[in-house]
């Protein structure tokens, strides 16, 4: 492998943004993380390592043939090609989509190293299910294995130990610790503890610019760069809410949520069984487990976005399920923040209208806003430090401010139960601490009950003292 060199380099992607006179050789031995704010162009920079962006001046030399690429696009275009199986069907038939086990054997060239993989990361019991049935940290460990498993020279790591439970993302590293002696490895991190050891090179990103770039064993510019992705957030103060947007009153008596002896399964494969919960109003909790323990059935089962809501004794917001209410009786009440719901997001909108959807519970906004839910939406932007971006379309935004974006929206009625599943998925440390510091004041204000799912323990909300273990 030759040295990846950068000369100057001006790039362009989808006329939304640009990369600028970007510096930068990857020798030999070395292997890179790179930093910086939501869409300072950390994922741009690595798109060009495997070919993407249009190059409009400069240079880029060395580029191997082989490259291997783990990111939440990636991600993205594989659950999105299962879909377009359904678009296809002529006949009106469903496709049960590709088993996980025929999408890993897709350019595989180590079978060897696969079922090693497939062992370490624990997912073999998963390889004959159809791949879009899979949770999203089995589709991520899917992708990961699959990417680990070519003929790559170079391998790129967007956020790849987002979505994975903590038991998965300590096993990751130590097969990419292993994998590094021969394969030369660049990494796009949010979070500083995610970087592994064996990473000797730090670039900080701004505005598509290369600021900085650091060698691991300089300590003291290594302090420059975490001191940049650790600023601190100014004081919070929540928008108001609407007060034309009246939902039907709850009696104060009935808890929001009761689950009575829930059984999730699929055939022989038993997800959870005799689970009993109840969430009352202004009891905050946290739901933890690892990959596949059943964290997104408990919540669709909530919304009731899962077909086996009427198998179960369920109810919510003074309704049991099978009583003949309707589903968008039920979604008025909550709002609702997910990987999922960010890949469903797919329709022609700009970030004010995805933030006004918000008041409708609608994928894109289909009647007129109210002038003080318009003035609502920019009191959110300027909260999230978007103000001057309303207009740009929210499919360009980088994934973190696709999530921002999303948070706001979920928010925005203050509705009486808010759930999170993985709210700081893919968020940089500046940004994550805005939406934990939102959360907390959202707890501390009692108009909301919040259901907060995460992996990691470091974004631990303090005024959520209850917890539910999968």
């Amino acid at each position: 492998m030759s040295t990846i060199s950068f000369r100057q380099v001006d790039a362009e992607f989808a006329e939304h943004f640009r990369l600028h006179s970007i510096d930068w050789q990857l020798e030999l031995g070395q292997h890179w993380v790179l930093l910086g704010a939501n869409g300072a162009g950390k994922s741009a920079l690595a798109a060009m390592l495997h070919g993407d962006g249009e190059l409009l001046d400069g240079e880029v030399i060395g580029l191997p043939a082989s490259v291997g690429v783990v990111s939440f696009e990636a991600q993205a275009e594989l659950i999105e090609a299962e879909l377009m199986l359904d678009d296809a069907d002529i006949l009106d038939v469903i496709s049960e989509g590709t088993p996980a086990l025929d999408i890993l054997a897709q350019g595989c060239v180590n079978p060897e190293l696969c079922d090693r993989l497939v062992k370490r990361l624990s997912i073999e019991d998963k390889l004959q299910r159809s791949f879009r049935k899979l949770s999203t940290g089995e589709t991520r460990k899917i992708l990961i294995i699959k990417a680990l498993c070519t003929d790559a020279k170079l391998l790129i790591l967007d956020e790849p130990f987002e979505g994975l439970d903590a038991a998965s993302s300590e096993a990751l590293k130590e097969i990419l610790q292993e994998l590094s002696v021969d394969t030369r490895m660049v990494f796009v991190l949010n979070r500083l503890d995610d970087i592994p050891n064996f990473v000797t090179h730090m670039a900080y990103l701004e505005a598509g610019h290369l600021q900085h770039k650091v060698s691991c064993d300089k300590p003291e510019q290594v302090a420059e760069i975490e001191q940049l992705l650790h600023l601190k957030t100014t004081d919070i103060n929540l928008p108001p809410t609407d007060p034309s947007a009246r939902l039907p009153a709850l009696n104060p008596s009935d808890p929001l949520v009761r689950l009575r002896n829930l059984k999730i399964a699929y055939g022989d494969n038993t997800v959870f069984e005799g689970l009993d919960w109840t969430i009352e109003v202004g009891q905050h909790w946290q739901v933890t487990g690892p990959n596949g323990s059943g964290k997104t059935c408990l919540l669709n089962l909530i919304t009731g976005d899962h077909p086996q809501c009427y198998t179960n004794d369920i109810f919510v917001f003074g309704m049991q399920r099978g009583s003949g209410e309707s589903i968008w009786q039920i979604k008025q009440y909550i709002g609702y923040v997910s990987s999922a719901l960010q890949w469903e997001y797919r329709v022609s909108a700009n970030v004010r209208q995805v933030i006004l959807s918000g008041f409708f519970d609608s994928i894109g906004v289909y009647q007129k806003a109210s002038d003080n839910q318009l003035a609502i939406a920019e009191q959110w932007l300027r909260l999230l430090g978007m103000d001057g971006r309303a207009s740009e379309s929210f499919n360009q935004l980088s994934f973190g401010d696709r999530r921002l974006v999303l948070i706001a929206r979920a928010m925005v009625k203050a509705p009486p139960l808010l759930i999170l599943d993985e709210p700081c998925l893919g968020l940089d440390d500046i940004n994550r601490q805005l939406v934990l510091a939102l959360i907390e004041k959202i707890c501390t204000q009692n108009a909301t009950t919040v259901l907060y799912v995460n992996h990691h323990t470091a974004d631990k909300i303090e005024q959520i003292s209850n917890h539910l273990p999968l």
